[in-house]
């Protein structure tokens, strides 16, 4: 069970004693974040990104990504301290600063900067507020995220972009998009978002396209992807329900029961005895 400590509204320390695969699979801010202890391992459809101890990372906003938490190679817990980097924040930053408006940023979504000491200074700096929570006062978490980002856009060039496009995703390929995402555990306001669409827009033209709801099409793909995973890749049902975006086995078992007729642990065995 991991256990999560709000520190201040915008910055958490999470610890673990256990391996964690987690269903959250979307950021809407950027994060800023160390791994004290343990590895998260970050997978999307672009390629993995892996954090071990003491790695220091920067994901940018709107990205999904599945992710799993290990224990480290002795047993250490999972501990890490992230610092989300909200637009609010951003935008009173770049309009005290006169930062011009930034084209936008095509540059990779996770940046490696386990390199830079000042980063790892300041994380050590925030280590004290985990034991001591009501230190870390609004003021204080506003200077710290002042601080974080200078330190950033002292870090290179593309740190200014990566921070101050404020661009939000545009009206894409709804088709396009969803075949290949639909395996991400998100709200549908978040799949609305990602394609440039208001919730209710987003509802009328998948309706539109694909002559079901949103709902009805996520589950039923879900499903399929299931059914081909545990008769074709011989995976079992605990290694595929999180996998193709559900949250739970049980709920997982009962759907997949109702559409295919059959127990998806049935059909483990039966494909299983097949090799």
């Amino acid at each position: 069970m991991e256990n999560t400590i709000r520190l201040q509204h915008n910055i958490m320390y999470s610890h673990s004693d256990q391996k964690i695969r987690s269903t959250e699979h979307y950021f809407p801010e950027h994060a800023l974040g160390i791994m004290l202890s343990g590895e998260s391992q970050y997978f999307t459809n672009e390629g993995t990104f892996v954090m071990n101890q003491g790695a220091i990372c920067l994901m940018r906003r709107h990205q999904l990504f599945k992710k799993l938490k290990n224990l480290g190679p002795h047993g250490e817990p999972i501990a890490l301290i992230s610092l989300f980097l909200d637009q609010e924040s951003l935008h009173e930053y770049a309009t005290e600063h006169k930062i011009v408006k930034q084209s936008t940023y095509k540059g990779p979504p996770m940046v490696n900067l386990s390199e830079n000491v000042f980063l790892k200074g300041f994380f050590d700096s925030l280590v004290p507020y985990i034991n001591n929570p009501q230190k870390l006062t609004v003021n204080v978490a506003t200077l710290k995220t002042k601080e974080a980002i200078e330190l950033l856009l002292q870090a290179g060039d593309l740190f200014q972009g990566f921070l101050f496009d404020f661009q939000e995703p545009y009206k894409i390929d709804l088709e396009a998009y969803m075949n290949h995402n639909y395996q991400y555990n998100i709200p549908l306001m978040s799949f609305a978002k990602l394609t440039g669409r208001s919730l209710s827009t987003f509802k009328r033209d998948f309706t539109k396209l694909f002559e079901t709801t949103p709902e009805k099409w996520l589950q039923q793909k879900r499903l399929e992807q299931a059914y081909y995973l545990i008769s074709q890749k011989h995976l079992r049902p605990s290694e595929v329900y999180l996998e193709v975006g559900f949250e739970n086995l049980s709920h997982f078992s009962a759907s997949f029961n109702r559409k295919f007729g059959i127990n998806a642990s049935d059909l483990q065995t039966k494909s299983s005895l097949s090799i």
